[in-house]
């Protein structure tokens, strides 16, 4: 895991001098600092840039966590364990897990845009910070926490000498003329809009804004307009909109149009009709929505019609996504992108490029501003569907092709869109006709909880759609068999066995043999975890006979091929295993398929090393540890570190095993119970130990262990991908590589067939 995950700056930051200076030895004396001031005044823009240069004080790293996307107040905690790169793969609350995380860790916390789920926020940041005392907090809205310990650092607008340059800059970057820059002698604070601040702290509210009075200036029409020379001009028109940067940066956006005298000509006349002429009575938050409104005004229809429903996007959005959601008769889908390109030309939108591609992103004020208009035009709600219907089709095909070579980018989509599949599960739920649909698309999502490590916000959303009488049985037996493969793998194994007896009772009810295929699987799948082998060979064995007969194929399929492996194996049929195993790994290499190679890679690991081929045995571990960090999969990971460390002390590197075996502890912290409270797991484990603490002695063995502990998830991984370590001379295969499995167990269980492939290759109700 990086150490911050904070997004780069896109142009040149200007000014702020005083503030930044005031915000550093804020973080250097205070536990939590909230950033407060009216929108587009740069709150987030500062925030960002003072965590990170202070980077270096925090030693476990500067997190974002962006909270404006966000209606539920329960998804808060998620959206904390999503910004720190958490996998939890246990039943426990996430807020037990942010807790336990940070416990002992120093972290600095960027929180942004907590003002509407204010109360909800508050104690969460109340809780983390008096359990964990190493965290600092950067809170950024426009009203403080109200939390004990609380710095509040009110954010005024730009100083005179800031916005003229911020103005000319941005206007550059547009396309403008140039504009003459801050005249000299023109110090920070020295016109009234200033407002009474300048980065100095205080510790018992938010400030009071003092917008200022702008100066008359003769020879324009109306008498308030810009006359004499440019520069005068440009100072008055950073006057008028009162120093705030997003409305200057609207503005900017205006001037390859418009001369800076008919700007502000035409927001006189604005600004006149809302206050009856008295210039002074318009407060700020009223000067950036009156510029915002401006800057719709002189849209063109159907911008303004993008403007209003580009709203439902709470994150960034790409061009297809638009089309789909946004077109229309009125808005023809091939007119979409030339009014996107008018929007960001005009600074109403940024363009921005994520692991998944190019996006845009509209400012949480801006968006606020459509949304009022969306709401006027009765439209809310069907664009909220369209939306909604965009992300159930995205959640759909990533499902289809998590089963191809794209399954990387598959991952990387569905963390891009985890915003707006919230958004499309939200009004699901919200909507009582649609319960079917949020049982359908929490159902479809299994790949994004199981595989890319986020079962806990999978069960959350799991739970809460099972709640609901859908009337629709097919969506509700796949949310049951996903919910029950969910609580499998957090170790709930009460839930997992309730949610699959239902499915299979219902599915035999209604004759659905696909989903008693998975519901049996699943159950297997429990048996494995709870060692009873004979119990998962026989439902695993079953499952796959089904899945064989209907022609189902898909990562769920072979993830029971080798799951069967694992149950073959742990029984001593090591044969037995490494022919499933074989199977399943030349299935992926064809199918492009990386996740369940991971595991067959495991397994294959396992053999070579048993046969005292550890050279191969580090190879494909290696590669299994590769996989598996890259889709955040932490079970695979581990299991595979931990046979890693099994493999080293083989090879006569006991203090290094012993590193790798403390490097587990923690990763295992995160998935639940230690190898799943497994004897059949446990035994690699207890192995190494053995071995590692024979050859080095138990202080030097705990010391080493300790060592790791210490390591960072990815320190773990890192350490674990190092290659090039010589086995040990002198120590014959036969003596260092005792087996760990039984090898006195039943015999090869006959049939290892290839799973038959769907008539389409992408199988059906579960296809991934």
């Amino acid at each position: 895991m990086r150490r911050s995950n904070l997004p780069a700056e896109l142009n040149r930051f200007v000014g702020r001098a005083t503030e930044q200076a005031a915000l550093t030895a804020l973080l250097d004396t205070s536990r939590l600092v909230t950033v407060v001031g009216v929108g587009g005044v740069g709150k987030t823009r500062l925030a960002l840039r003072a965590a990170a240069r202070a980077q270096k004080r925090y030693s476990d790293g500067v997190r974002l966590a962006e909270l404006a996307p966000l209606r539920d107040p329960e998804l808060i905690e998620y959206a904390l364990v999503e910004a720190l790169g958490l996998t939890d793969h246990t039943p426990r609350p996430p807020r037990e897990v942010l807790v336990e995380h940070l416990a002992e860790r120093r972290t600095l916390l960027v929180v942004d845009g907590f003002e509407h789920l204010v109360e909800d926020c508050a104690q969460l940041v109340r809780e983390l910070l008096e359990r964990a005392p190493g965290l600092t907090v950067l809170a950024v809205g426009r009203r403080p926490l109200r939390v004990a310990g609380e710095t509040v650092l009110p954010l005024a607008p730009l100083g005179e000498e800031d916005a003229m340059t911020l103005l000319a800059e941005r206007a550059a970057e547009a396309g403008a003329p140039t504009l003459p820059g801050a005249g000299a002698g023109a110090g920070a604070g020295a016109w009234a809009g200033a407002g009474a601040l300048h980065g100095v702290p205080t510790r018992t509210g938010v400030p009071v804004a003092h917008p200022g009075t702008a100066a008359a200036l003769p020879g324009v029409p109306g008498g308030r307009a810009a006359g004499g020379p440019p520069r005068d001009a440009v100072r008055e028109l950073c006057r008028r909109l009162d120093g705030i940067p997003l409305a200057l940066e609207l503005a900017a956006g205006r001037l390859p149009l418009l001369s800076v005298e008919q700007m502000l000509y035409r927001l006189d006349d604005r600004f006149r009709l809302l206050t009856d002429g008295e210039r002074g009575a318009l407060p700020r938050h009223q000067t950036l929505r009156t510029a915002i409104g401006w800057s719709h005004e002189l849209c063109t229809p159907e911008e303004r019609l993008l403007w209003a429903r580009l709203s439902v996007f709470p994150g960034p959005f790409d061009l297809e996504a638009v089309e789909y959601v946004c077109g229309g008769p009125e808005l023809p889908p091939e007119r979409i992108l030339d009014l996107l390109g008018g929007l960001l030309a005009q600074s109403l939108l940024t363009r921005e490029d994520t692991p998944a591609g190019s996006a845009y992103r509209m400012l949480d004020t801006v968006s606020a501003y459509g949304a009022e208009w969306l709401a006027a035009l009765d439209d809310t709600v069907r664009m909220r569907r369209r939306h909604r219907d965009w992300y159930m089709g995205l959640a759909t095909w990533c499902e289809l092709e998590w089963f191809s070579p794209r399954q990387p980018e598959v991952a990387a989509l569905t963390e891009a869109a985890l915003p707006h599949l919230r958004a499309a599960l939200e009004l699901c739920l919200e909507l009582p006709e649609d319960a079917h649909l949020a049982q359908h698309l929490a159902g479809t999502l299994w790949f994004a909880w199981v595989g890319c490590g986020r079962l806990s916000e999978g069960r959350h959303w799991l739970d809460r759609a099972l709640a609901l009488e859908s009337g629709h049985e097919e969506a509700r037996l796949k949310a049951l068999w996903v919910l029950g493969y969910v609580a499998v793998l957090q170790g709930d194994g009460t839930a997992a066995v309730a949610a699959l007896h239902e499915c299979g009772e219902r599915a035999r009810s209604s004759r659905n043999a696909l989903a008693e295929a998975y519901a049996t699987h699943r159950m297997g799948c429990l048996a494995l975890l709870t060692d009873d082998m004979p119990r998962a060979e026989d439902l695993i064995g079953r499952a796959l006979d089904a899945y064989r007969e209907l022609g189902e194929l898909n990562s769920n399929v072979l993830m029971a091929q080798i799951e069967l492996a694992m149950a073959r194996a742990f029984r001593g049929d090591l044969e037995g295993a490494g022919a499933l195993s074989r199977e399943v790994r030349e299935v992926c290499e064809e199918r492009g398929e990386l996740w369940t190679r991971a595991y067959a890679l495991y397994v294959l690991g396992y053999l070579a090393w048993a046969g005292g081929a550890y050279g191969e045995a580090r190879q494909l571990l290696t590669e299994c540890v590769s996989i598996n960090d890259g889709f955040r999969d932490l079970v695979g990971l581990v299991l595979a570190i931990e046979l890693l460390a099994l493999v080293t002390v083989s090879e006569g590197d006991a203090e290094e095993a012993a590193v790798l075996q403390g490097a587990a502890v923690p990763v295992w912290d995160t998935v639940g119970v230690r190898l799943f409270g497994s004897e059949a797991f446990d035994v690699p484990r207890a192995l190494c130990q053995q071995q590692a603490e024979e050859a080095l002695g138990a202080e030097a063995y705990g010391a080493a262990f300790r060592a790791g502990q210490g390591l960072s998830a990815a320190e773990a991984v890192e350490r674990a991908l190092v290659a090039g370590r010589s086995p040990a001379v002198g120590v014959p295969a036969e003596e260092a590589a005792p087996r760990p499995f039984r090898t006195a167990g039943t015999a090869a269980v006959p049939g290892t067939r290839k799973p038959a492939g769907s008539p389409t290759g992408k199988g059906g109700e579960a296809a991934g």
